[in-house]
């Protein structure tokens, strides 16, 4: 992690001459590379291709896991790191951030020259990527563009990197139609579904005792909780209030087992872990957290869980389709289409505890789709793979605005 501004950058694979189309996938923290695996396995495998990634963010900090060693412990190799994540997290801290991104990244597409860059979401990292390929005459392809996260700033950052992309692979129909209202050309927005779930189609899941040995702890209580909880970053008040609030209602829950996965270097990530550090400590036989589960670890989790409680997209897409009630806490992830399993609720103890009671009724479960998707089936790394491979590049970086009649 930086302390200081200079941008630093780390080639780790010779650049070679290749008739191929050069993908370069920019992944910046554990999530977004859990849902780009299977991409970036098709794109490796395809002879028509080659595969390149640049490593940023809290992939190279100590402090999240060194997770760029999970994308080497997987067979892949990383052409380019671009360090750019400032040992605070502050918001001046996250601005200043993006321009050290910025700078990294205009230095290693310059010597990468890849034919299409493909990013994932509305990180600031993958922001800062944007820019420095738009700049740079780099087309970018877009996944899950179109949606809204109306607490976080990412909201903004999310439109604003699909104006600057030039491909756009979507999650759900309206989410396509959500990007052709921001003025995309249609023939270039596909809707492929969300493509984190290739993973349960793709991924043997653990079982019970699996999961037991791989988390080193016993899931013996009645009542098993995932949580994960991010700040929500437009807020200006104490985002330890809302820690605290959770905090409150699990502490009525004497017969729950809850397993925190931590947050993302985030405006207050780093108060908000080591809240959930603190809260740990004090209920160890029944309370522990992790720095990154995994896709695997992750996903068997969660459907092993009985409930999903906190504001992580994972609650949204994931959940419902292995069948497990969401309590989404807050505005992190208002905006989003909800599928019947999941129960809204505000930030206060009050309203939490009331959340995982209903959660956990007869009643709900009976109402319960316990296998619901709103966003497809699987399959969407092939669908975006297949649209990287054959589309054409030429004049791709001229955009025109697709105006929509208004009434």
């Amino acid at each position: 992690m930086l302390n200081e501004i200079p941008a630093q950058i780390h080639l780790d694979a010779p650049i070679a001459a290749t008739a191929r189309r050069k993908i370069c996938v920019v992944t910046g923290t554990r999530a977004d590379y859990g849902l780009l695996y299977w991409l970036m396995k098709g794109v490796a495998e395809d002879p028509d291709l080659q595969l390149q990634i640049v490593a940023t963010g809290m992939h190279l900090s100590p402090e999240f896991g060194l997770t760029y060693t999970q994308i080497e412990n997987d067979g892949f190799i990383l052409n380019a790191k671009v360090e750019m994540l400032l040992s605070s997290d502050s918001p001046v801290s996250i601005a200043k951030s993006i321009g050290v991104g910025v700078i990294g990244f205009a230095d290693v597409l310059n010597l990468l020259k890849p034919d299409i860059m493909v990013v994932l979401g509305d990180r600031f990292e993958i922001f800062a990527a944007v820019q420095a390929a738009m700049v740079s005459r780099i087309p970018v392809a877009h996944i899950h563009g179109g949606e809204t996260t109306e607490g976080v700033i990412d909201e903004a950052m999310r439109h604003a990197i699909t104006k600057m992309s030039q491909l756009h692979f979507t999650a759900a129909e309206p989410y396509r139609k959500r990007v052709i209202q921001l003025g995309e050309s249609p023939e270039r927005v596909f809707n492929t579904g969300a493509i984190g779930l290739d993973n349960l189609t793709q991924l043997t899941l653990i079982n019970r005792p699996g999961l037991e040995e791989a988390l080193n702890i016993k899931l013996d209580h009645s009542l098993i909780i995932l949580c994960t909880y991010h700040p929500e970053t437009l807020k200006h008040d104490d985002s330890g209030n809302a820690m605290r609030g959770l905090f409150k209602a699990l502490d009525g829950l004497k017969d729950a087992q809850v397993i925190f996965t931590k947050g993302n270097a985030d405006t207050d990530g780093r108060k908000n872990n080591q809240l959930i550090d603190d809260y740990a400590s004090r209920y160890p036989r029944r309370v522990a957290s992790f720095t990154n589960l995994g896709q695997v670890k992750y996903l068997s989790l969660m459907s092993e869980a009985d409930i999903v409680i906190g504001n992580s997209s994972s609650g949204i897409i994931e959940a419902p389709a292995v069948g497990t009630p969401t309590v989404n806490i807050g505005l992190r992830q208002q905006g989003r289409l909800k599928a019947q399993s999941i129960i809204d609720c505000d930030e206060s103890s009050e309203s939490i505890t009331y959340a995982i009671k209903k959660a956990l009724s007869p009643e709900f479960q009976e109402l319960v789709d316990r296998r619901n998707s709103l966003f497809g089936q699987g399959g969407a790394s092939e669908q975006i793979k297949r649209v990287l491979r054959t589309t054409t590049l030429e004049g791709i970086l001229i955009k025109r605005f697709n105006d929509l009649e208004i009434p």
